[in-house]
């Protein structure tokens, strides 16, 4: 199992727009190659059909542009993970969930058909028109054909984020994240509170399939004392050993950091642990959440904690006990970030990584586009720094072999990317936002090129430097010389 989810209702963020943000984790002993993608309706399929379950679905006529993340060999599929579609909702499929026996035995995950993963974005995406709709259209896709996976998937426009969840091969459940809260998801089932009166009637904030209420009473698997508000993770999720050392932290990390005053996160005394089964789903932070926060916790390694991998202090033992957030199998990560108070034609960003979160950097696009700078989209099989992909990927082995020398190189080159394109970022969202609305894609188009540019300029930099510093390290190395 695989990535970390991160949700920002529009009253929790900074500027009052939505984020959704998840890593694409690698299997251990894999890394997938990334890059950011663009899927005209010309290249859309008509029928779609997966490499995986080989399931087949006829898609609805005129499908809209929309970004993606998608695997840069397609052997395996597009996979195409993140993306925003031309009337500014946004997607990401899929954080893998987990489960339990009772579920897995009522409701089995198919052996056969269904789709997962590989497939939903592509199948989704391109034919809703709001975050609930996505929820709607995913749902009955599931009900249909089913799913070989647990899986977990967000929707965002500029005022809802909703998060659904599978539950065995055709059921699912979900409920839209409180405007003034975050959610976190570390690969576990998450939602711990539902409303089966609003799913069934108003819709407000929760649905979910047709049966799920019967489901449940058939198979026994409300375990709600008497008097008790249904909690689903209780119900559908896992509490097993592994998700105290695998899941659990992640979420303790990222809500010890926003909310540190809300609880007591540390001491044999504290409300939450790193292995506490009942860490919330949600919670309204104690500041508004910036695009930096966002960077800083997917790139996080239990940094200040003794379960820091790269720390000095507490018990030996104890680092790198946890899996952390930023690891070395993060292959491409996303904040879609919806920005309700700017223009149609420039109102969503797609912020992209490639590689360990905790040595790269996210490039802003906007994807209000028709095309995409090279430096994002050219992924070859053999290494080239003319690839945002393979330069993150390079810079990020030789500055964890060098951590100590390289720490300082890494927090100047996010620093100064950060800033730059934030710098561009404002500048065009003025420029595009007075300008007449056929000007609009090209000028989305100049800003991300004008990006690109400053991006691969600083990486390419920062190569060098990590690479110098890591060469001086080198077990071979020499004080003598001939100078």
């Amino acid at each position: 199992m695989a990535c970390t989810t991160i949700l920002v209702g529009k009253k929790a963020s900074y500027n009052g727009s939505t984020l959704i943000s998840r890593s694409e984790d690698c299997p251990s002993g894999q890394f997938c190659t990334k890059k950011v993608g663009l899927t005209l309706p010309e290249n859309q399929p008509k029928k779609y059909k997966s490499i995986i379950s080989k399931e087949e679905i006829e898609l609805p006529e005129n499908p809209m542009p929309y970004t993606t993340s998608p695997n840069a060999e397609k052997n395996e599929g597009i996979w195409a993970a993140h993306g925003v579609n031309q009337v500014n909702v946004g997607m990401t499929a899929t954080e893998t969930i987990t489960s339990n026996e009772r579920v897995l035995g009522a409701d089995p995950l198919l052996k056969k058909g269904g789709f997962g993963e590989e497939d939903f974005n592509v199948i989704v995406l391109p034919y809703i028109k709001s975050a609930r709709q996505g929820v709607e259209r995913l749902g009955a896709i599931l009900e249909e054909y089913g799913t070989y996976e647990m899986n977990g998937i967000a929707f965002s426009d500029q005022d809802e984020i909703w998060w659904l969840e599978t539950i065995g091969g055709h059921h699912w459940i979900a409920r839209r994240v409180p405007d003034d809260s975050y959610v976190v998801m570390p690969n576990q089932f998450g939602i711990d509170k539902f409303d089966f009166e609003d799913a069934y009637g108003a819709k407000k904030d929760y649905m979910c399939c047709k049966d799920l209420k019967d489901f449940i009473k058939e198979y026994h698997l409300d375990l709600t004392q008497p008097g008790k508000a249904f909690n689903p993770r209780e119900a559908f999720g896992s509490h097993d050993d592994a998700d105290h050392v695998y899941n659990t932290p992640r979420a303790w990390f990222i809500e010890r950091y926003l909310n540190p005053q809300s609880a007591k996160w540390d001491g044999p005394d504290a409300d939450y642990k790193p292995d506490s089964d009942n860490l919330p789903w949600s919670m309204v932070p104690e500041k508004k959440i910036t695009i930096e926060d966002i960077k800083y916790l997917m790139s996080s390694h239990y940094n200040g904690t003794e379960y820091d991998p790269y720390g000095s202090y507490g018990k030996s033992e104890n680092r790198g006990a946890f899996r952390s957030i930023g690891i070395n199998r993060n292959c491409a990560t996303t904040i879609i970030e919806i920005r309700g108070d700017l223009p149609e034609t420039c109102r969503s960003i797609q912020w992209s990584s490639f590689a360990s979160n905790a040595f790269n950097v996210f490039a802003p696009v906007y994807t209000n586009i028709s095309k995409l700078p090279r430096y994002y989209t050219y992924v070859p099989k053999n290494v080239t720094t003319e690839s945002f992909y393979w330069t993150s990927r390079l810079i990020a082995a030789l500055s964890d072999a060098g951590y100590k020398k390289c720490q300082n190189k890494i927090e100047h080159y996010q620093l100064a990317v950060g800033s730059k394109a934030n710098e561009i970022l404002n500048k065009y969202d003025k420029e595009i936002s007075q300008a007449d609305k056929s000007k609009a894609s090209e000028l989305c188009e100049k800003a991300n090129s004008e990006i690109a540019k400053m991006v691969k300029e600083e990486s390419d930099k920062t190569l060098g430097q990590v690479l110098f510093e890591t060469s001086n390290l080198m077990k071979n190395s020499y004080s003598r010389s001939d100078s």
